[in-house]
């Protein structure tokens, strides 16, 4: 079994996050995920997601909160 790469983006300034965040996940191979660990429900994250990477990366949650929010982003393979 492989373990899944966390970025945790809670000691970055808020300016920096998605950069780092959206960096990630274009270096993902198809197939590929990491879990973000963030200091707040990063749902806006997942519309900009939707909206620049549309049916081309995968979203689940892992915990959600209070104090810290795990999600599993992955970079869907071809044909998926």
């Amino acid at each position: 079994m492989t373990e899944t790469a966390q970025l945790d983006v809670r000691a970055l300034v808020p300016a920096r996050r998605h950069q780092q965040i959206f960096a990630t996940y274009d270096a993902l191979l198809p197939g590929g995920r990491f879990v973000l660990v963030n200091d707040h429900d990063p749902k806006p994250l997942y519309y900009q997601f939707d909206a620049e990477h549309h049916g081309e990366f995968s979203w689940r949650y892992l915990e959600q909160g209070p104090e810290v929010w795990r999600v599993e982003i992955g970079r869907v393979a071809a044909g998926q």
